[in-house]
C-alpha cells in the first residue's frame, strides 16, 4: 500500500514537473530558461535526499504514520519520475514532429500527439520499475517502524521465527515477480 499511495504521489509530482522541465509548451525563449531551470532544480533536489531521509524528517513532522512513509516514498521518486519525463520527451524526434509544426499544431497538441507517444513505451517501463523500487523502499521503510512487511520481517526475526521472515521474503519477491510480469504483459500490448 506504502508503494502504490507513493507512486501516486510520484506520478503527481512527476508527471506536470516532467512536462514543465521539459520545456515544450514553452515558446517564449526567454521565460523558458529561468523556468525549465527552477523545475529542474526542484526535481533534483527533491531526489536527492535519499526515501530513508525523507522518512526520518516525516516521521519527526508526522509521528509514526502511514503518511510519513508515503511521503517518504512519493517525494524522491516523483522528482525522479520528473526526469525521466523531461528526458523522453525532449529526446522525442525532431523529424516526426515537422509535420505537426507544419500543419500549425500548438505545442500542446505536439506534446500529445507528437512526443508522447514516442515516449510512451520507455516512461510505461520506467514506471513499472520504480514500482518495483518502491515496493523495495517500502519494505525497507518498514523496518523502522512504519509498518508493512518490513515490519513482519523485523518482528519475526526479533523472535527468533525464521520460517515466518523466510515467507515474508518470500512474499516480497513474488510481489515483485509478479510486476514484472504485469509490465512485461502492458508493454507487449503496446508495441
Amino acid at each position: 500500500m506504502y508503494a502504490v499511495a507513493g507512486m501516486s504521489i510520484a506520478l503527481v509530482i512527476g508527471i506536470p514537473l516532467g512536462i514543465v522541465a521539459s520545456g515544450t509548451l514553452i515558446r517564449n525563449r526567454l521565460a523558458r530558461y529561468p523556468i525549465v531551470t527552477v523545475t529542474r532544480g526542484f526535481l533534483a533536489a527533491s531526489r536527492a535526499v535519499h526515501e530513508i531521509v525523507w522518512a526520518v524528517l516525516f516521521v519527526l513532522a508526522l509521528g509514526l504514520s502511514p503518511v510519513a512513509g508515503v511521503f517518504a516514498i512519493g517525494i524522491p521518486y516523483g522528482g525522479i519520475l520528473g526526469r525521466i519525463i523531461a528526458e523522453r520527451i525532449t529526446d522525442a524526434p525532431e523529424r516526426p514532429l515537422e509535420a505537426l509544426y507544419g500543419s500549425g499544431a500548438s505545442p500542446f497538441q505536439i506534446l500529445i500527439y507528437g512526443r508522447l507517444p514516442f515516449a510512451a513505451p520507455d516512461l510505461i517501463s520506467y514506471l513499472f520499475y520504480r514500482l518495483e523500487c518502491a515496493i523495495r523502499a517500502a519494505a525497507v521503510l518498514s523496518f523502522v517502524g512504519l509498518g508493512g512487511l518490513g515490519f513482519r520481517i523485523t518482528i519475526a526475526l526479533d523472535d527468533l521465527r525464521y520460517d515466518e521472515a523466510w515467507t515474508s521474503i518470500y512474499a516480497l519477491v513474488i510481489l515483485v515477480a509478479a510486476i514484472d510480469v504485469w509490465s512485461a504483459q502492458v508493454r507487449r500490448r503496446l508495441l
